[in-house]
């Protein structure tokens, strides 16, 4: 497959605009964290933990919008589904965890953002947000209509991380007025996402059928393929693309099964990640609360 997808040139296996674009944003956060943090107040330099966090996640969201990984998620869904799971699961936690408390309340501490972020990570509201987008996403009218134009597939996938970001928030917010959930009703919350996910991945992974027009009809994949393909060598290349099978040795329906299967694998993997740091933070936070026993006195002696 790899020496096969070479015939689509360099800028649509490594999106170099979008290379520079993840660079400029590492750059930006270097200098904000870094030298020039005390123009936004007396803040201590971030550590190198969070600067770890931070850097994996551009290099994961590079991995998934800019590398081989974007261009290949318009020819198989396990590929989509492989890019789903890290930019809306991985991505956010990284930058939830590598991002500074201060830098967070600047950033949302803004007339109109912070209504929107304390309304949108209410449990019930991000639970709805995030399950409710994703499953509309992967209903078969509304993929293709997604595909229609970069425009809808940038507004969409950014809409879509947006949910992803009030969702997880509230389990990993380094800002105390947001982090309201008693340990025992994140507990609960993990287990909801798990479920509300679950029949969007069922019905992909259960239907008897392919489900989408993009991986099995000429048209709506050449479509697809426009996303990410600069049109000069999509038009050059058109004659002699048939579809997706000219680059997989998979069936349709065997991608689309095996797409599902990775989405729900790697999505409860996370929430287990997610659901051992709280279980272990609600132990810790329980230790440092008990009381110590009191010190011997010389006549217990």
């Amino acid at each position: 497959m790899w020496l096969d997808i070479q015939i689509f040139g360099f800028r649509a296996l490594w999106s170099p605009y979008f290379m520079l674009f993840i660079a400029l944003i590492m750059l930006v956060y270097f200098l904000i964290t870094g030298p020039y943090r005390h123009k936004f107040g007396n803040h201590d330099k971030v550590s190198v933990k969070q600067q770890v966090f931070f850097y994996t996640a551009m290099i994961c969201l590079y991995f998934v919008k800019g590398s081989p990984i974007d261009l290949l998620s318009h020819i198989t869904l396990t590929a989509h589904m492989i890019q789903m799971a890290i930019y809306l699961l991985i991505v956010p936690i990284l930058i939830i965890k590598g991002i500074p408390a201060w830098l967070w309340r600047i950033a949302i501490d803004r007339p109109v953002i912070r209504p929107i972020v304390k309304i949108g990570t209410k449990p019930l509201i991000s639970l709805l947000i995030f399950n409710g987008l994703f499953s509309v996403y992967h209903i078969p009218v509304f993929f293709e209509f997604a595909k229609s134009s970069p425009v809808i597939h940038s507004v969409i996938h950014g809409l879509l991380l947006v949910g992803a970001f009030l969702m997880i928030f509230p389990l990993l917010s380094p800002l105390k007025e947001f982090d309201h959930m008693q340990p025992l009703l994140k507990i609960g919350y993990i287990f909801a996402n798990s479920v509300l996910i679950t029949p969007a991945c069922a019905l992909i992974i259960f239907a008897s059928e392919p489900l989408y027009a993009t991986y099995t009809q000429g048209g709506s994949w050449m479509q697809a393929m426009s996303l990410c393909v600069p049109p000069d060598v999509l038009q050059g290349l058109a004659p002699g693309l048939t579809g997706p099978e000219m680059f997989t040795p998979l069936s349709t329906l065997t991608d689309q099964q095996l797409g599902g299967i990775i989405m729900k694998i790697i999505q409860e993997i996370t929430y287990g990640g997610i659901l051992a740091t709280v279980i272990f933070s609600w132990v810790r936070k329980e230790k440092n609360t008990i009381d110590p026993l009191p010190p011997k006195t010389a006549e217990s002696q």
